[in-house]
């Protein structure tokens, strides 16, 4: 494959998966709550969306070992991932939550069951291709391409569930898909074998004390940020009393954020290296996250969400490289889900304290907290990057 499409497949991957996390972040109440759904259903519907990707560590090592019909570890995998999205998304609507709530709670499963599978291999496909000097690039771009599906997908799918209908808001998103999926067939992965084969001996890299580190940051950084993101909408709620259209513009100006922080980020990571890549990203989350306690007014939330937003882009794609970077290439998708799924635990606990620490200490207070965890990443930075990554191991060299 070329650059040039790695790049924009790699990105409209992700930019896919921003379209679907739009729903389940943005849609999914609202759309239940217009069948009479309660908010314990909406919240089981929630919960049975993120399963998959705990899952995502046994797609990982299906992906690595198994070379599917002679089509490939990767490819195939995307191409199955992404139809089981776009048929999934042509039936939601046809199913009334109301009188068939299990039977909507299955084909969400299914349907966050092919995103995982998709964005697993794809995962995989990225660490197969892509050398170190170019690795924060196309995290940027996949961090980038996600929250630009976030950003523009959520202003497109209110517009057409609340002016047109429903059932055609989520047609757009099936559609959305199938143009990816028609992109992804120009996927080729190399006669030659790209990675080392697949040895379970390999997992005992995730025992070493620098991967360890690494995920201990992973889980830490994303419990900082998802928090301080989950809590800034009510907090300018509480601080101004927004309304519901204004908290969206917020939203989306924060995702624009995420955007150029991820696209910045991947840059300059592989201009300054991963380790100083970390601590810009750990001192900009640290200062971005206390400039919500000097918010005047309205106006300057704005500029508050997209500076924030910036840092989210940026920590996490600065992660994701430093972890592309520390994969065997023995188990790639399965070491690099396993990460991810670490980072993911980070973030389930984040949005279950930090409710409770604003309940308990006030906005202003958690912020304060939030940030200083940030500085919990100083004795990790070292241990993380005592080893430049792990050993090297040549095709030639194997088995």
């Amino acid at each position: 494959m070329s650059k040039t499409y790695r790049f924009l497949i790699f990105g409209l991957l992700y930019l896919i998966q921003g379209a679907i996390l739009s729903y389940f972040t943005g849609f999914n109440g609202i759309y239940l709550i217009s069948f009479g759904a309660s908010m314990s259903q909406v919240g089981l519907i929630g919960l049975i969306g993120m399963l998959p990707f705990v899952l995502k560590i046994f797609l990982g090592i299906l992906s690595d070992r198994v070379n599917l019909l002679g089509w490939g570890y990767r490819k195939p995998y995307i191409l199955i991932g992404v139809t089981v999205q776009a048929v999934s998304l042509v039936l939601v609507p046809f199913i009334n939550p109301a009188q068939a709530f299990g039977l909507y709670a299955l084909v969400g499963f299914i349907l966050m069951s092919g995103m995982a599978l998709y964005d697993t291999a794809t995962d995989g496909l990225a660490l197969d291709t892509t050398p170190e000097a170019e690795q924060g690039t196309i995290q940027g771009l996949m961090v980038g391409g996600r929250a630009l599906g976030v950003t523009v997908i959520s202003v497109f799918f209110g517009f057409f569930a609340n002016f047109i209908s429903w059932r055609f808001a989520f047609w757009s998103l099936a559609m959305i898909s199938a143009v990816v999926l028609i992109l992804a067939f120009f996927i080729k992965e190399s006669a030659e074998r790209e990675r080392l084969e697949f040895e379970w001996s390999a997992f005992k890299a995730l025992g070493r004390l620098d991967v360890l580190s690494l995920a201990v940051l992973g889980a830490l950084y994303s419990f900082i940020i998802n928090s301080v993101a989950e809590i800034m909408n009510p907090f300018f709620e509480n601080r101004f009393t927004i309304t519901a259209f204004i908290a969206g513009l917020y939203s989306a100006i924060w995702g624009l954020g995420i955007v150029l922080g991820g696209v910045l980020g991947g840059r300059g990571t592989d201009k300054l290296g991963h380790r100083k890549s970390v601590w810009v990203a750990m001192i900009v989350s640290f200062f971005a996250i206390l400039l919500f306690l000097v918010v005047p007014n309205t106006w300057a939330a704005f500029i508050i969400a997209a500076v924030f937003g910036f840092a989210f882009g940026f920590y996490e794609t600065v992660y994701f490289a430093t972890s592309m970077a520390r994969t065997d290439p023995r188990i790639a998708a399965s070491m690099f889900s396993i990460l991810m799924a670490i980072a993911n635990i980070g973030t389930g606990i984040g949005l279950a304290v930090t409710g409770l620490m604003v309940d308990g200490f006030g906005y202003p207070q958690t912020f304060i907290i939030l940030a200083g965890l940030n500085l919990l990443a100083l004795p990790l930075i070292p241990v993380v990057f005592k080893r430049k990554a792990l050993p090297e191991v040549k095709l030639s060299d194997a088995g």
